[in-house]
């Protein structure tokens, strides 16, 4: 019988990391075995079948990691949208609120050319913050995204309805209740 697992399968989750009450979902089990990888990535180029992608964006760290490989299915480049002060070049940012504080992430002012339709990859979609300061940034570039494509949604804590409030297409793999 061949394997039935699914992408939720594949995720293990620990318990109170990196604080008392937080169920953390670890997708390095997922990238460490080849037949969870390639569901995952599979999955989340599934919905943009035939859509014009001229680069793919992934949010650090975990965002580089599927975004590379997304990347290389779609034959396209690739675009890390790093935390600040990782990028060499000129580079704009954009601010964003974390549970306990701020954080900026920036984009190098060259990656894309304006008018580039861009998929926007990372790991986890929660409070949707990371993802609407990285697709803030594709915008400063002039570019479109096309859509967001995420592992694990945690509907509970909002980042669906930030998104699509701004008119993003969405797509996710799998979701956890709760924190």
């Amino acid at each position: 019988m061949p394997d039935q697992k699914t992408v939720r399968d594949y995720i293990r989750t620990i318990p109170d990391f990196p604080h008392e009450g937080i169920m953390f979902r670890d997708v390095t089990t997922l990238f460490a075995d080849a037949r969870g990888m390639r569901l995952c990535v599979d999955q989340m180029l599934a919905p943009y079948a035939g859509t014009r992608i001229d680069a793919v964006a992934g949010l650090e760290a975990r965002g580089f990691i599927l975004g590379g490989a997304v990347a290389h299915q779609l034959g396209t480049g690739f675009v890390p949208i790093r935390k600040k002060g990782k990028l060499p070049g000129p580079v704009f940012a954009q601010d964003y609120t974390l549970e306990y504080g701020q954080a900026t992430v920036e984009v190098h002012q060259d990656a894309l050319p304006a008018g580039a339709r861009v998929l926007l990859v990372d790991d986890l979609l929660a409070t949707g913050g990371t993802a609407r300061a990285g697709i803030a940034l594709l915008e400063k570039l002039g570019c479109e995204v096309v859509g967001c494509a995420f592992v694990i949604d945690l509907p509970d804590l909002g980042g669906r309805a930030v998104l699509e409030g701004m008119g993003m297409d969405l797509h996710t793999l799998c979701n956890f209740d709760g924190e």
